[in-house]
């Protein structure tokens, strides 16, 4: 317990026996919080690994159809094949409260709604693995996007764990205990000070009854 300097009288008794049951109160909601956000946090985490897995797979697949494609096209052809896109992705941000903590949610919109605008190019002059590329990405788009926002969630929770944990630990321990120890010496204060009292009262009630 620090060196507090501290008047031992009802009121301040009064006032660390209030301050206890709030501490006692506040350390066990953010106990409940904590533990609410790590259930949460490692859910997010297996979420997290099956997405980067699957998004993975699916760029490799990606990048493999655009080797072959690079192998059966000509480069010029691949060039100018890619270079002006028809299709245009745009992205609405908007964010979602978890345990307090807001994090960021994406909604995908396309300039079209026709699915032949991924491909910006005439299919005779170029391969079918590069069709097959360019429509497993934009596929997968969505799922990257997934894995963007469970891998924001994930940081945000684990920074907000953190941070309760030391609020826990704080009340756990340093502020109960203190207000504890400073709760007994005050009632040992008091205790002393009646006692103190009392025996001055029996000393003068006895020399009042010498005296007479």
């Amino acid at each position: 317990m620090a060196n507090i300097m501290i008047t031992p009288t009802r009121m301040e008794l009064t006032r660390l026996k209030k301050k206890l049951v709030t501490a006692r109160r506040g350390h066990k909601l953010l106990k409940d919080k904590r533990d609410e956000m790590m259930r949460q946090f490692l859910t997010l985490i297996e979420e997290n690994k099956a997405l980067r897995k699957k998004v993975e797979t699916a760029i490799i697949f990606a990048n493999q159809g655009f080797s072959l494609a690079k192998a059966e096209t000509r480069s010029e052809f691949l060039n100018v094949s890619l270079m002006v896109p028809k299709q245009e992705v745009s992205l609405d941000v908007y964010y979602k409260n978890i345990m307090s903590v807001n994090v960021p949610k994406f909604k995908v919109k396309t300039r079209t709604h026709e699915p032949g605008d991924i491909y910006p190019y005439s299919f005779a002059t170029t391969s079918s693995f590069l069709d097959d590329s360019i429509k497993s990405l934009f596929n997968i788009l969505p799922d990257m996007l997934h894995l963007a926002e469970c891998e924001k969630a994930c940081w945000l929770l684990a920074d907000e764990i953190e941070k309760t944990n030391r609020r826990v630990n704080a009340l756990e321990y340093t502020v109960i205990p203190d207000t504890l120890q400073l709760i007994k010496y005050i009632t040992m204060k008091i205790d002393e000070n009646e006692r103190s009292t009392a025996v001055r009262l029996m000393k003068v009630k006895e020399m009042l009854l010498t005296t007479n």
